[in-house]
């Protein structure tokens, strides 16, 4: 028999995905901001 568990919704393996993601965004952000010197948002033109 297949295991039928749902990896999509609040279940926890999206939501353990979901957070590393978030995490290794904000520091590749952090980094961006780093070697640039400039914030994300006037890298992409928002400011």
């Amino acid at each position: 028999m297949e295991n039928q568990d749902s990896k999509f919704g609040f279940v926890g393996f999206a939501e353990t995905w979901n957070g590393r993601l978030a995490m290794l965004g904000f520091v590749i952000g952090l980094a961006t901001e780093f070697l640039t010197g400039q914030s994300i948002l006037s890298q992409i033109g928002l400011m």
